[in-house]
């Protein structure tokens, strides 16, 4: 009788531990905040010095039915993260990792060394002036994942900016105390869509719910795709004027392409475009007067598509960071320590998803609706241009702006740098245009000091900096 009273009581305190332990297990799960301190990233291998700057990365479920999530990878900012904005930075494609090319050679903190191992800190990151979220969209990019692998074959603009609002929502969720912040969000190249349609998906459901429910500011867009016809009109015309396409293959083109989709381009389009890829020969499209990194001799027909790869900042030139990129990434030590899910890493991540490039579905051709949208809506929008990107020039942004016949407020001018000019400027009402002298697709990455210039104008809603004239007295 004893013995039974024993098990009996042994058994009830089993009971009562497990249903206490239970509840432990779900308030842990359900806390928002104990996830955010799982996220967070204490060191990463390589990185052989000391940082003052919390870093946290994972996933964010977007769609529980299908079981999308997406990857992001946020950095505070160097000093008083408290007072500082809040920055998203998006990359496009489509189907290029933010985390690839905005965080590891452009904006970010963190960037590699040729040896594929060791990191480097970025003297001209954005976290010197504000917080920075970096985010692997869509599904299929980088480490973001859908349970539903038909979900990888069926991208589109629509679904990435649904996806997207979704994502910041349960973010902010689980980010708390940057509820309210001032909000911006940046790009570049395809993110010419998804900047603008994110900023538009916020500002209505802001406006359905009577209320600043993500406290968006502004967008500010680099070399970006904002309108099929005005952007080829320009990369035709910027071919042309710098020598590098043949007088008959300009009219071709002009003749072929100028009315067909950036992203879904006929046969007969895609034919001419085969033949200036010929013309141009081995140089990297995406910075013209920069060399090709000679280890990728493959080539690809679709101007949106990287096929030469950029070079690499405060270090000597080195046009194979990508590169570098794949191999870092591609280190189980470095997936751990970003808390990448094992059971969904890509077998090989890439930088770049072909798969979704080819299988994207929806493209409007073109944001100009949006903008005048936006602009109403009282946003602060910048657009910037590298001028000797050849694939998105600056002869395309400046079309697709003078199609928009908005009244300028402030006239063509040469801004400046440490006494040098670092590209030219116009302010127009609601919208201010940048250009960044000697820069290509990727701004922040051949210009980083200029770019870092760009950034602490555009959050703080001054203009470029004029020359200083410094008196002899």
């Amino acid at each position: 009788m004893a013995k039974s009273r024993w098990s009996f009581l042994l058994y009830f305190f089993a009971i009562l531990v497990n249903f206490q332990l239970g509840n432990v297990i779900a308030t842990f799960a359900g806390n928002p905040l104990v996830q955010q301190q799982l996220d967070r990233v204490l060191e990463l291998p390589g990185q052989n010095f000391n940082v003052s700057f919390a870093q946290y990365s994972g996933y964010v479920t977007v769609n529980e039915e299908s079981g999308r999530a997406l990857f992001y990878w946020f950095i505070e900012a160097v000093e008083d993260p408290d007072s500082k904005p809040l920055v998203l930075w998006l990359n496009g494609g489509p189907g290029c990792s933010s985390i690839a090319f905005g965080e590891a050679e452009e904006i970010g903190a963190f960037h590699i060394k040729p040896d594929g191992k060791t990191l480097y800190l970025n003297p001209y990151s954005w976290n010197q002036v504000a917080n920075i979220l970096f985010v692997d969209s869509p599904v299929g990019v980088g480490f973001s994942y859908s349970n539903t692998s038909f979900d990888v074959l069926t991208n589109g603009d629509k679904r990435t900016a649904k996806d997207s609002l979704e994502f910041l929502l349960n973010w902010f969720e689980r980010f708390p105390q940057y509820k309210g912040r001032d909000f911006y969000i940046t790009g570049e190249s395809y993110a010419g869509h998804y900047v603008p349609q994110l900023s538009q998906a916020i500002v209505r459901y802001n406006w359905v719910k009577k209320e600043k429910v993500i406290n968006l500011k502004g967008y500010m867009v680099g070399n970006a795709l904002t309108d099929d016809y005005h952007d080829h009109l320009g990369v035709f015309q910027f071919l042309w004027s710098a020598g590098m396409i043949s007088d008959q293959t300009f009219k071709l083109l002009n003749l072929l392409c100028d009315f067909q989709s950036f992203i879904h381009a006929s046969n007969s389009c895609d034919k001419i475009l085969d033949i200036a890829d010929e013309e141009l020969g081995n140089i990297d499209q995406y910075s013209i007067f920069t060399p090709p990194c000679s280890a990728n001799i493959s080539q690809s027909n679709q101007l949106l598509k990287r096929r030469h790869k950029v070079g690499r900042i405060s270090q000597k030139y080195d046009p194979c960071t990508e590169a570098h990129s794949t191999v870092y990434f591609n280190l189980p030590e470095v997936q751990q320590a970003l808390h990448v899910d094992p059971n969904h890493a890509p077998s090989h991540w890439k930088t770049c998803s072909d798969v979704v490039s080819d299988s994207w579905k929806d493209s409007p051709r073109t944001m100009l609706d949006v903008y005048h949208e936006l602009i109403h809506a009282g946003l602060r929008i910048w657009v910037f241009s590298g001028d000797t990107d050849s694939v998105l020039p600056v002869t395309s942004t400046r079309y697709s702006i003078d199609a928009l016949k908005l009244p300028t407020v402030g006239p063509w001018r040469a801004w400046y740098d440490d006494g040098q000019v670092g590209g030219w400027t116009q302010e127009y009402a609601g919208l201010t245009f940048v250009t960044v002298r000697g820069a290509g697709h990727e701004v922040p990455l051949h210009r980083p000091k200029l770019a870092l210039t760009l950034i602490k104008a555009f959050l703080s809603g001054t203009s470029m900096p004029s020359l200083k004239l410094v008196s002899d007295s």
